[in-house]
């Protein structure tokens, strides 16, 4: 049993209460055998259930309402994301990818007929737009990125491999972040909007993974991909702005870890008051108290850093906020699944609890977006003001 949807630690409005107690009592009605059959499948949620999220009024909250979504603010969004991921992150993950994805930076940067054509479909259901940013030799170090956008008389043609893409080969359009014109560094690096059907475009075998079970990873290349000038989302130079916006993803990041970690204390504060050894609940021996309490702690804190980070408006995280909020997040969701997995014992190991899955998941998201120590790097710049070279 989940607790009320409002914590009491941070000031939600009604409404931001009614949003978030909506969005609990879809994913728990609705979702849980999804997500059951998902974690067996590995299979992606379906279009005819994000068309569901859609008429439910779950995707797209925070784009505006120009472009069929709804207008709330990111918090508003991560509430709902928060209870979706509740229940499991393939449920969540169209809902994250239509608030805090790639979309937001078409939204923010693309051409109005690229918008007119893209943000309804998402916020309708009917296509997912996945980030397709790492490559085999380019990870944390973006900067070394080798896949080319060339310009021609139509507009460019990309040629190159990304790796890591979360969603491919399953979302229907992909925001390519590429090197356009000669030289290495941040200043060549753009993005350009690439379909899945698209002349030149084809995917790798699909990952294998640890967790992230339904949100499909497989390499992709790009082999003379020719796209229209008006597919170009960010030209080069505006890395920075660029990068802003994924402050914003950072924080879902963490909300989605936050999820995975609520819902195995959960789960184990459940276990703890009825199983029983010794002749009573194990939740009456001291030891059992404390590493509830230290798992409680570090929740709430993972939420009011997240909250913090995304306040109460339309207004993108800072980078000092979402990095804290990611890094802590990363950090305590490992730690809090797997506790709960060692207060369960031997039920904690077992799939049929729920625990070892979001243990599993928990790893993911502190490699994803930005491992936990680059997300300390951007905290320690932030302190001395300045950037630090890792040439």
């Amino acid at each position: 049993m989940l607790p009320e949807v409002s914590t009491g630690l941070f000031d939600l409005s009604a409404d931001q209460i009614s949003i978030q107690s909506a969005a609990r009592k879809f994913a728990q009605q609705e979702l849980i055998a999804i997500a059951d059959e998902i974690e067996s499948t590995s299979l992606p949620i379906n279009v005819g259930w994000r068309q569901k999220y859609a008429r439910s009024g779950f995707l797209g909250v925070n784009i505006g309402e120009r472009w069929g979504g709804i207008g709330l603010s990111n918090l508003e969004a991560l509430l709902i994301v928060k209870e979706f991921a509740l229940v499991s992150q393939a449920v969540a993950w169209p809902v994250f990818e239509s608030v805090v994805g790639p979309i937001k930076i078409i939204e923010k940067f693309a051409g109005e007929d690229l918008k007119a054509r893209l943000l309804p479909a998402v916020c309708r259901g009917e296509i997912v737009i996945a980030a397709a940013m790492s490559e085999p030799d380019a990870g944390s170090a973006l900067t070394d990125l080798r896949t080319t956008a060339v310009k021609t008389q139509n507009g460019y043609v990309l040629n190159g491999q990304k790796r890591w893409c979360s969603g491919a080969g399953h979302a229907e359009g992909y925001l390519v972040f590429c090197r356009m014109g000669d030289g290495r560094g941040r200043d060549n690096i753009a993005a350009i909007y690439v379909d899945r059907d698209h002349p030149g475009l084809s995917f790798g075998q699909q990952e294998s993974l640890m967790g992230f079970r339904g949100i499909g990873s497989a390499d992709i290349f790009f082999d003379n991909a020719e796209v229209p000038e008006s597919h170009v989302v960010v030209s080069p130079g505006s890395i920075g702005r660029l990068m802003s916006v994924f402050n914003l993803e950072r924080c879902g990041n963490a909300t989605m870890c936050l999820a995975n970690a609520e819902a195995a204390f959960q789960i184990s504060l459940a276990y703890v008051q009825e199983r029983k050894q010794f002749g009573k609940p194990i939740v009456d021996f001291q030891a059992v108290q404390m590493r509830l309490a230290d798992m409680y702690m570090r929740l709430r804190a993972a939420e009011l850093l997240i909250y913090r980070a995304v306040g109460s408006s339309d207004a993108l995280p800072t980078a000092e906020a979402s990095s804290l909020a990611k890094c802590y997040a990363n950090e305590i969701a490992r730690e809090v699944t797997s506790n709960a997995m060692q207060i369960m014992g031997g039920y904690g190991y077992a799939r049929a609890y729920g625990v070892e899955r979001r243990h599993r998941d928990a790893w993911g998201w502190g490699v994803a977006g930005g491992v936990i120590d680059i997300q300390k790097i951007n905290l320690a710049s932030h302190l001395v003001g300045r950037r630090f070279s890792q040439r």
